[in-house]
This record gives structure tokens, sequence and C-alpha cells, in this order.
């Protein structure tokens, strides 16, 4: 009987303790480098999202993809032209918008997606999601984010 008591007890403060400790207070994030790239390659691309957590606060911010070969799509001149003239904005523009409105906002849920660029514009907002997610955990592991099904 003693022993029912006490662990009732016990439960009663376990959970008085989880509700209090979600109260008032955001989730913070943990100091370091997070990474996450998308599982395949699209178009002979693959986009990543990494940023540095100081303080709880995102200080650094880089989106982009790269080519099996490790270079970056941003700097690809010839794709440049190619995207600009169809899509009307290019890998190092959006890249560069994703990126600044992460570190402004602190928080990609309020972005606004940019025309002509949005299938990268959603891998974006999954890759960022789930790159914050590995901060607020303190795991460095790189963050693999499947591709949606069309």
């Amino acid at each position: 009987m003693k022993r029912n008591r006490i662990k009732t007890i016990c439960f009663i403060i376990s959970i008085a303790i989880l509700l209090l400790s979600g109260c008032g207070s955001k989730t913070k994030m943990q100091d370091g480098f997070y990474t996450a790239e998308m599982s395949d390659y699209s178009h002979g691309w693959k986009e990543y999202v990494c940023i540095m957590v100081k303080n709880d606060q995102i200080v650094y911010v880089e989106f982009n993809a790269k080519d099996p070969s490790g270079y970056i799509k941003a700097w690809d001149n010839a794709y440049m032209e190619n995207m600009l003239t169809v899509a009307g904005t290019y890998p190092n523009e959006y890249t560069r918008y994703y990126a600044a409105k992460l570190l402004e906002q602190q928080d990609s849920s309020g972005i606004d997606a940019l025309t002509g660029a949005s299938s990268s514009g959603g891998n974006f907002f999954r890759l960022s999601a789930a790159v914050m997610q590995q901060a607020v955990l303190g795991d460095h592991d790189l963050v693999v984010v499947e591709a949606e099904a069309h």
C-alpha cells in the first residue's frame, strides 16, 4: 500500500514537472553548426542548409546546392543565365534571399516563397525546419531530408 502511494506521488510530481517546464519558454537551440541536405540530387543538384547557432540565435545561414563533385550551384553562371531567362530568378539570388530571411526572422515559417524558385523554396522550408530541430536537440549529425513524392 505504501509502495503504491509513493509511486502515485512520484507520478504526479513527474507530470507536474513536465507541465511546468513547457510553460512560458521556447525551446532553446544549442550552440554549434548544423546541416541538413536533401536525400537525392534533383536536376544534378543536392540542396542543403547550414546554420551556426550562438546563444540561442542563428548567426550564420548558408542555403545552396552542390553537384556530385561539390561544385556550388550559385557559382554556375551558365545555369544562372538560363534560369534567369526562364524563371526570372537564379540560384545566387534566391539562396541569398532565403538565407537572409532566416537569419533576420530566426524562423522560416513566415518567409514568403519566391516566384520562379518554388521547388527550391519548398526544399528550403523543409531543410531549415530539420536543421533547426537538430539545433534544439544539440545533434550535430548531418540530417538527410527525403524529397517530396510527386
